[in-house]
């Protein structure tokens, strides 16, 4: 009879091999329970607006730019936080949670130690409602984790993951363990006193791992080497160490889009890049250079055709602009050269209206420090406040936005309904605005 091998998972779940580098993990016990939606300052708001969380914890969505919606869009995937108040260490866990937007229950459906303010556990759905993904801390390394939801099984895989393949067949991911290393949040847990770093300029053995789903197979896509030699002037970057960190595949599954820093080894600032690859590693192109992001920017994310990014620019040296450019840079324009960019942008497949929000110390925000999430008619160049909303203000932070609270309008996959978070009364909270009747 063969052995099985077994270790800790987070909660003191235990983890069996099933294969070389999978393990089947138990599921927690099931605590399905009903709760109250609840209408935020109807009346007052551009289309009907909902908190979908109960009122008794933290609870987060994923980012701007990962559907939270299943792909039915019955559901809702949450992460709710054991506390808000402090950076989480290693050991503590939070609840991956599955919200039933028909029947208004949530359900905890795993435990996980790897999660962080910005991202929560990052979840991404599958391509159906059967299979939620989540990020965990597994034998010491951030791993993706597949999470079963008619059967319950669990299986954590061999890689990390930043980003599921729009056809769940791969999942890609710069190591969790080092995210840290240029800003906190969007990784794993990490002893604070001595964050993982890595020691050369360009590794030619670091970078974008990506791991089959079928096969279980980990591979080096690109390394960090392999996209400094596509910067441009990369003499510029002496004296800085590299790293990856956004990695998203467009929605047609052809390219993937990654964020490149590089941090100085003892002062000043940060120079990054844009640059997109096929989706085997291959055709390398510099989409927009640190020269150009240095006069301001931020969030590139896929424009839903696949083929351009929209990002916050100054392409005139001064005011914030939303603007898009194709994968290799070219293609350039500004979207709108009336009203000021900012915030996290996405905009919906026929390209008309883009959702962003703000941060709490942009020039759009109110005195009292609420919000706005914003929508913007691209064809008539005007901007729509869906709702104004308070994000805690950094209130309590500890620099460096390790636990700032950002809205991170997120569409759903119909471009119906926008998801964000918020904390009009101090606990952080999920919401949905239903556009459907105003678009």
């Amino acid at each position: 009879m063969r052995r099985r091998a077994f270790l800790r998972t987070s909660a003191g779940l235990i983890a069996g091999t099933v294969g070389p580098g999978v393990w089947a993990v138990a599921k927690p016990a099931s605590d399905k329970r009903s709760f109250t939606v609840r209408p935020y300052r109807p009346g007052e708001t551009f289309g009907k607006v909902t908190c979908v969380t109960p009122d008794d914890g933290f609870y987060l969505h994923t980012f701007y730019d990962i559907c939270p919606f299943s792909p039915s869009q019955r559901y809702l995937a949450v992460t709710r936080f054991p506390f808000q108040d402090r950076q989480p260490n290693p050991g503590d866990t939070a609840d991956v949670c599955v919200i039933d937007l028909e029947s208004h229950t949530i359900e905890t459906v795993y435990m996980t130690k790897g999660w962080g303010f910005q991202l929560g556990a990052n979840l991404n759905w599958g391509r159906t409602d059967r299979h939620l993904y989540t990020n965990d801390l597994i034998d010491g390394r951030g791993v993706a984790v597949r999470l079963d939801l008619e059967t319950g099984e669990a299986k954590a895989f061999a890689g990390p993951m930043y980003h599921i393949a729009p056809d769940e067949s791969s999942v890609i991911g710069f190591p969790l363990e080092l995210m840290n290393s240029t800003q906190f949040g969007y990784g794993v847990p990490v002893d604070w006193k001595n964050v993982p770093r890595l020691s050369v300029m360009a590794s030619p053995d670091e970078g974008l791992w990506k791991t089959d789903l079928r096969t279980n197979q980990k591979q080096l896509l690109v390394s960090v080497a392999d996209l400094y030699e596509r910067i441009r002037d990369p003499q510029s970057l002496a004296n800085m160490v590299c790293y990856l960190f956004h990695s998203k595949f467009n929605r047609q599954n052809t390219r993937i889009m990654e964020v490149f820093r590089a941090i100085p080894r003892a002062t000043g600032r940060q120079k990054l890049s844009v640059l997109t690859f096929k989706t085997d590693g291959s055709d390398i192109k510099l989409a927009i250079d640190h020269g150009l992001w240095s006069k301001g920017g931020h969030h590139p994310n896929w424009h839903p055709d696949g083929e351009h990014l929209i990002m916050n620019l100054r392409p005139h040296g001064n005011k914030l602009l939303f603007c898009e450019y194709r994968y290799d840079g070219s293609d350039f324009r500004v979207i709108s050269e009336k009203h000021p960019g900012g915030g996290h942008p996405s905009i919906t497949a026929d390209g008309k209206y883009l959702v962003t929000d703000a941060y709490s110390s942009e020039g759009v925000v109110p005195p009292n420090k609420e919000v706005p999430i914003r929508l913007l008619d691209t064809a008539a160049d005007e901007v729509e406040v869906v709702c104004h909303i308070y994000t805690l203000g950094r209130k309590g932070d500890l620099g460096r936005g390790t636990l700032r609270l950002d809205p991170h309008p997120a569409w759903s996959r119909d471009f119906k309904k926008v998801c964000f978070n918020g904390a009009p009364d101090g606990r952080r909270q999920v919401f949905i605005a239903d556009l459907s009747g105003v678009l």
